[in-house]
């Protein structure tokens, strides 16, 4: 998906290991884009979140699995990253406190929005999202 020998290819990937928040676009029945933002794992092939049961996300995703994802630009508008493909519940996910790279990428936030209850996170954001990205761009 992904060309690493290209500079933004490496700064995609980078931005998508490392940036903690996404907004991830689903779209309504009415076809009302809805963005939210969201944590997320990349494990270079794949888009992990993890949500609420019985929310809106969930019902559009069920509606209609095309979604985007894209991270915040610069102050300047630059360094733009948007990706789109499929979404879809991922049932055999872990956890997220029991998903190592989730664990790792959150754990300090966490700590500190939630008094390191990272377990009673985990149960309230019980659904797995996968997103299979088909194209990734910006620039």
């Amino acid at each position: 998906m992904l060309d690493l020998a290209t500079e933004f290819g490496e700064r995609a990937d980078r931005r998508l290991r490392e940036d903690e928040i996404g907004w991830f676009v689903t779209v309504r029945p009415d076809g009302t884009p809805i963005p939210v933002p969201v944590w997320f794992t990349w494990d270079g092939e794949t888009i992990l979140l993890y949500s609420q049961p019985r929310t809106g996300k969930l019902r559009n995703i069920a509606a209609n699995p095309r979604v985007s994802f894209h991270l915040d630009t610069d102050e300047h508008g630059d360094d733009m990253i948007v990706v789109t493909g499929t979404a879809s519940v991922d049932g055999a996910a872990p956890r997220a406190d029991e998903h190592p790279a989730y664990l790792e990428k959150y754990r300090e936030r966490v700590i500190a929005a939630f008094e390191g209850k990272f377990r009673e996170v985990a149960d309230d954001y019980s659904v797995a999202v996968r997103i299979l990205p088909d194209r990734i761009s910006g620039f």
